[in-house]
């Protein structure tokens, strides 16, 4: 991920899968991919066990974040995880004033 800057944006994604894939991961993958191509994208995490999955995506400001979210292949790949890959999700959108961690 690329240095942030001082104060910048999260979305929390947090979900819980359908059974089986149906598409799922190379969707995921394309996602990523044409995300980081968007003005604004800062960088993204993504965890997932047999239950959670969560993915934090970092963004410059919170129009890009809305840009993002109309994105017109990013609509197609929102209405297909209604339809075939969550069972439930949540959206979180997040100003981080403050960031700090530690390497050895």
């Amino acid at each position: 991920m690329q240095e942030l800057p001082s104060t910048y944006y999260a979305v929390i994604f947090t979900s819980k899968r359908t059974i089986g894939d149906n598409g799922y991961e190379k969707m995921a993958l394309a996602m990523e991919e044409l995300a980081q191509k968007e003005e604004g994208f800062l960088g993204i995490e993504s965890a997932r066990d047999s239950q959670l999955g969560i993915t934090v995506s970092y963004w410059a400001t919170f129009e890009d974040i809305k840009r993002w979210k109309d994105h017109a292949a990013h609509k197609v790949a929102q209405e297909k995880g209604k339809s075939d890959w969550y069972e439930n999700y949540q959206v979180r959108i997040c100003k981080v004033e403050e960031s700090y961690d530690f390497e050895r």
